[in-house]
């Protein structure tokens, strides 16, 4: 088995040692739950990995949003650079999943946009699991979904080796089989050409590295990486393994008992529909199934077949799909972290996806196998883990419980540093009283984090705080997981000094130039005021010497008693052990960099941090439409008043391009006329 291999200058300090040893003989133990309770930047993360290090298994680690996950993964990935670490969050960009209102007689068409390299990459995390044992997977909630069998997926791998024996005709039937395109043109990522006896392929878990197979009659002569761009042989290779384009992919003859099993459950379906004298959902259901099953016959799959997975993978009515969690060897580690937040989430993805497929199903739009397509309900998802490792400033009932005491504490942080000074202030006048605040920390050369309770409020304020001169911007949960990081990023940078959002500034962001945090309208009681979430807030002031917190309100609730009480506790025990040791705290210097951001950023798109433009509200509306933001454009946010003038000339260009037969500027323009109708009427 390969080892994990931390490559760091650092060694546990604080809590560390005691938390990573008692995690550890925890896990030797056979216990599957414990709990590591963290304080915010006490280096939870760095336990963690010594941890994984330690024990040297395969590891997933859970995010519940894909801010977190992409900074769990950028830590890990300058941690472990050695080992595969890997990143496995949602592909999609936009979705709207397909549904049905009875009421109004509406159907609503799936429509979703696939981020390429994010695809690229949750194949490349398959790949590692089934070739590798030394494998850090970083991953949202996205992973109890129902992905392609791993059975399946590992025995469709076509393996080369020179001097094998193989017909290139069954080469290229095979890569068809595996849902790679032939393209002799244009040579992309799950694609593959042919030149004579040479057969090039870019795997789905690749972009700039392809793999040559050259032949000699029905010999594999040689095998080699090359550069797709340049066509440049990089390294000779004594094997190859090409995994399938799509986690979907099913050997013919699984496909074709499939599709009986798939006309037998039509037939039946189509049946009972008759009976109850429901024409219209009994032809509506024939043609969708007839459409989708010639698909199948003639490519090997259609739009939608996720829906067909029960099928596929030849599984009974009601059993669990396979996930990410099937690929995992045994005596895995799963860490959540956060888990507060993370648990809850993992227990409601089933009966939200399960309403909506009913009333589908109900209503003749799919077959009720379809409801076989869905994520794990919480008692699948707990029989799948093996051990198990909840990371939380604020631990819940649930993982308490589940502990039965094996807790782990980090309380006092390696740099030195306390829990920040908390200050209650009256509401009236909190906006101006906060502005002058502002003023102080951004002289001081620091950053502050504003926290609302709508996002409504978050823009006005935004908008308020720009005419006073602040350099500000806000964070909510349209936006999309790369500009969310590339946010994060200028936030450090100093591009900006005030992030204002409502609860994405809650868990999970190192942010050490924060020296202010801010939370408004403190004392209305709630999901977003509570202990727990106050708690969360109160930590990203945490990782700054001069870190401090203001909590406007009218009066002190129960939350923020109790979270002004849990913040004092550990401050105390904190200086005691600084004054003990003689420790001088000091502020964590980190670099603002990820990894992920090179990995996600698109090949034609330069670093941001070269040449940045500025991003004044004084910009013309003209610039969003013009070649130079399209279709990497920087996204700018116009004026409301600009945003009528600016919808009309994108859409005489959309329909301009459409006739010249530009559909991809066309579909740009359309994606992005949609983003500014929402913005407009979000603006009211």
């Amino acid at each position: 088995m390969a080892a994990f291999e931390l490559s760091t200058d650092l060694h546990p300090a604080g809590d560390q040692p005691t938390a990573i040893r008692t995690i550890l003989r925890g896990l030797s133990a056979g216990d599957r739950h414990q709990v590591l309770l963290g304080a915010t930047g006490t280096g939870k993360t760095f336990t963690m990995a010594q941890v994984i290090a330690g024990w040297g298994r395969p590891a997933l680690v859970l995010a519940h949003n894909k801010t977190l996950a992409a900074q769990l993964y950028g830590e890990l990935k300058q941690l472990f650079p050695k080992n595969a670490v890997e990143y496995f969050v949602s592909y999609f960009d936009y979705y709207q999943p397909e549904a049905y209102v009875p009421s109004s007689d509406t159907y609503i068409e799936k429509d979703s946009a696939i981020n390429e390299q994010i695809d690229k990459l949750r194949h490349s995390a398959t790949r590692s699991l089934l070739e590798r044992n030394d494998v850090i997977i970083v991953a949202s909630v996205s992973c109890i979904y129902g992905l392609g069998s791993p059975e399946a997926y590992a025995g469709m791998i076509l393996q080369l080796e020179p001097g094998q024996t193989v017909e290139r005709r069954q080469i290229l039937a095979r890569l068809v089989e595996l849902q790679y395109t032939r393209n002799d043109l244009d040579l992309q990522r799950g694609t593959f050409r042919v030149r004579g006896d040479v057969i090039e392929v870019i795997p789905a878990y690749e972009s700039d590295k392809g793999l040559r197979i050259g032949l000699f009659g029905d010999e594999v002569e040689e095998l080699s990486a090359f550069d797709p761009l340049t066509g440049r042989r990089l390294e000779r290779l004594e094997k190859i393994c090409v995994f399938p384009a799509s986690h979907y992919v099913t050997p013919k003859d699984k496909m074709q008992a499939a599709m009986r099993a798939i006309r037998d459950e039509l037939l039946v379906r189509l049946q009972e529909f008759q009976a109850d004298g429901k024409l219209l959902e009994a032809q509506r259901l024939q043609e969708r199934c007839g459409h989708d099953l010639e698909m199948m016959e003639e490519l090997g799959f259609c739009s939608g077949i996720e829906n067909y997975s029960r099928h596929l993978d030849g599984r009974d009515e009601g059993v669990s799909p396979p996930t990410l969690l099937d690929y995992f060897p045994d005596d895995w580690l799963m860490i959540i972290d956060e888990s507060h937040q993370s648990v809850p989430q993992i227990g409601g993805m089933y009966q939200g996806d399960r309403n909506r497929k009913q009333t589908l199903v109900q209503y003749g739009f799919r077959l009720p196998s379809a409801l076989d397509n869905r994520p794990l309900r919480f008692d699948e998802f707990e029989d799948r883990t093996s051990h198990v490792l909840y990371v939380s400033a604020t631990p819940g009932p649930y993982e308490l419980a589940k502990a039965r005491g094996m807790v782990a504490q980090q309380v006092i942080r390696p740099t030195g540093l306390v829990d920040p000074e908390v200050e209650v202030r009256p509401a009236a006048e909190q906006v101006d009283d906060l502005a002058g605040e502002l003023r102080k920390v951004i002289k001081s050369g620091w950053r502050a984090l504003v926290t609302t309770l709508t996002k409504r409020l978050a823009q006005e304020l935004t908008d308020y705080y720009k005419e006073i001169g602040l350099k500000c911007r806000y964070l909510h949960s349209d936006i999309e997981t790369l500009e969310r990081m590339q946010i994060l990023r200028e936030l450090r940078e100093g591009t900006f000094d005030v992030l204002i959002g409502i609860n994405l500034l809650r868990e999970g962001l190192d942010l050490p130039e924060v020296a202010l945090v801010a939370v408004l309208d403190a004392d209305k009681e709630g999901f977003l005021r509570s202990s727990t979430s106050l708690i969360q807030i109160i930590g990203r002031a945490a990782r700054n010497v001069e870190g401090r917190v203001i909590l406007y309100g009218d009066r002190v609730t129960a939350s923020m008693k109790a979270a002004i009480d849990e913040t004092d506790r550990r401050r105390r025990i904190q200086q005691a052990h600084n004054a003990e040791h003689g420790i001088t705290p000091q502020t964590i210097r980190k670099h603002a960099d990820n990894p992920l951001w090179s990995l996600l950023k698109k090949p034609d798109e330069p670093d941001q941090r070269q040449g940045k433009k500025s991003k004044g509200r004084d910009k013309s509306a003209d610039n969003a439409t013009n070649n130079e933001s399209l279709p990497g454009e920087e996204r700018v946010i116009p004026d409301r008043t600009q945003i009528p003038t600016l919808l009309q000339k994108m859409r005489g260009e959309m329909k301009s391009s459409a006739a010249k037969l530009d559909f991809e500027r066309a579909a740009i323009l359309r994606d992005r006329i949609r983003e500014l109708e929402t913005l407009f009427l979000q603006a009211g």
